[in-house]
């Protein structure tokens, strides 16, 4: 998994991903990002790679 800067342009996908949400609804938002992921997901397409990621985006337990 990398997780380093891998972006050809960071700047221009995260406005590209908030215009995509511009107008709206929280539960369109919501369903567009589940939309997007599974497309991603696809994209990448190995398993355990995207269980690393699922792993790597998880919150940290509070103690």
């Amino acid at each position: 998994m990398k997780t380093a800067l891998n972006f050809q342009d960071a700047d221009a996908f995260y406005e590209c991903l908030l215009d995509a949400h511009q107008g709206l609804s929280r539960e369109q938002s919501e369903l567009l990002n589940a939309r997007l992921i599974l497309i991603l997901a696809n994209q990448l397409g190995d398993t355990a790679l995207l269980t690393s990621c699922i792993t790597a985006a998880r919150p940290a337990p509070v103690e």
